[in-house]
């Protein structure tokens, strides 16, 4: 018995042994290449295991429905102290969660520029506005800003994104059984984005388009793994037919104008994306082009669905605040001239409690976890050292959900909009700096046309309330929110 004791005692030191190597491998690795007073200088935090660095701890954290649990165990270990290293992504990494770094980060071009990771800028193009530098992004977003958000196009849009939801609604409530809320949400929003940027396109190719966006989309926040089974390996798969179908709709509508024969519509965005023109008279090149395509499918299709799916769950669980929400919109159409059919555009500045509806609904969700940035130099923060290189996680949701920033930031109160003014950086669902979401002012617009309509004249009725939550890549119902969706008589007919 002695003798397997010992043999007992040898694999159990050797397993500690080892288990402590593999632990430490990423801190000599990334922490010991860096000179005296830099290491000295970092901040607290865990580099993890070799390759993986933290991210088994952040997919489980996430996938068992207790995300705060990936920071706390931060917080528990090291401190308060709002910034903290690891390895994520497969690079060194250092994480911000306070109001104050959050916002210097992102707002410091001389210091950060975009950091998201390799396999991101594989999937939306290196040309989309993650790939380029500053300067090229400023042109970039210069160039498309008016066509995409400028008021005159959001204006444009109105129609499109009204008839559409309008008709969607109606399908819904006529439905024979219940239907995966999110799932016709996100096919709404498509449908939308897709009759802003392809309205002359068939229908058949919208379905297609569709169908390959969602491997594309499912990969962006997957572990760059290039192999079959794999979430990244299907989406680069998704990204490839999605090239070549965008690209063989630019070819089409180039020899429809040199042959003169171009159909008589309305401009589309793909239309305006290959007039548009620099100072230079340079336009944008075909890659570019699809790339931005590529881009506001993600900005104005994904994360508009998630936060309008939340925003209607949220109003349908506190009646108080939906009954206010109606109400509001029932005054707005009471003061319509007889003469006026339908919601206006300008009407839409008068829904002063349903933005802050919206706005509640953006910080609690957290339809955005976080952004990315590289330091471009050494960067000091609160006494600590980024090194040269190192990606920053600019974690919202640590920010949106801190009870020093928003008294119980996990209860879902509009009113708290009403006196409350954010400090800076306590408030970013779109981002900040120069790297702001393009697409924020068209997802708020279609986020109130649909919630216009919504509370006027139909109501939810979920099969599952107690469904749990999967919170990656967005957060979402596990069941999608199976639920009726029923019409409702309008007390204003």
């Amino acid at each position: 018995m002695g003798f397997w004791w010992l043999v007992f005692a040898v694999l159990l030191g050797g397993l500690s042994v080892l288990s402590w190597l593999l632990k430490n491998v990423n801190e000599w690795f990334y922490v010991g290449r860096l000179d005296y007073q830099k290491q000295h200088s970092l901040p607290p935090g865990d580099m993890g295991w070799p390759l993986i660095g933290k991210m088994w701890s952040f997919l489980i954290s996430f996938k068992y429905h207790d995300p705060e649990a990936f920071i706390y165990t931060f917080i528990t270990r090291y401190g308060r102290t709002g910034i903290y290293r690891t390895l994520m992504f497969g690079s060194p990494s250092v994480i911000v969660t306070m109001p104050e770094t959050c916002r210097r980060v992102l707002m410091d071009d001389k210091q950060f520029k975009h950091g998201w990771p390799k396999s991101a800028h594989n999937l939306l193009g290196k040309k989309s506005f993650l790939g380029l530098t500053d300067e090229e992004h400023k042109r970039l977003r210069r160039l498309t800003a008016a066509p995409i958000n400028g008021h005159k196009a959001l204006a444009i849009y109105h129609d499109y994104i009204t008839d559409a939801i309008v008709t969607s609604l109606d399908e819904w409530a006529k439905a024979e059984k219940p239907i995966e809320f999110l799932t016709q949400i996100r096919k709404l929003t498509f449908k939308i984005i897709m009759s802003i940027f392809l309205s002359g396109e068939s229908a058949l190719l919208t379905e297609t388009l569709e169908e390959e966006y969602a491997k594309l989309n499912h990969g962006l926040r997957a572990m760059a793994i290039n192999l079959p089974g794999f979430a990244y390996y299907k989406a680069l798969k998704g990204r490839k037919n999605l090239v070549t179908i965008l690209q063989s709709v630019v070819d089409g509508r180039k020899k429809r104008k040199r042959s003169g024969d171009e159909l008589e519509k309305q401009k589309d965005m793909m239309d305006l994306l290959m007039e548009v023109e620099d100072e230079n008279g340079a336009k944008l090149d075909d890659e570019e082009i699809i790339d931005v395509i590529l881009m506001y499918l993600n900005a104005g299709h994904e994360s508009t669905a998630h936060a309008t799916l939340w925003a209607t769950l949220y109003l349908h669980r506190h009646p108080e605040y939906l009954q206010k929400a109606k109400e509001e919109q029932e005054e707005i159409v009471r003061r319509r001239p007889s003469s006026q059919k339908g919601l206006s555009f300008g009407e839409i500045r008068q829904m002063k409690y349903l933005s802050k509806v919206i706005d509640e609904t953006m910080r609690i969700a957290n339809i955005s976890l976080f952004t990315f940035r590289e330091a471009k130099t050494d960067v000091s923060i609160g006494g600590f050292t980024i090194p040269k290189g190192w990606k920053v996680i600019v974690w919202f949701r640590g920010v949106h959900l801190d009870p020093e920033c928003y008294p119980n930031p996990k209860e879902f109160d509009p009113s708290r909009w009403a006196e409350f003014k954010p400090k800076p950086g306590t408030y970013m669902p779109f981002g900040a700096g120069s790297r702001l979401c393009p697409g924020s002012d068209l997802s708020k617009l279609e986020m109130t046309i649909f919630l216009h309509h919504f509370l006027l004249n139909y109501e939810l009725e979920q099969l599952s309330p107690g469904s749990a939550v999967k919170y990656l890549p967005h957060t979402k119902p596990m069941d999608n929110c199976m639920a009726n969706i029923k019409k409702i008589p309008s007390a204003l007919s």
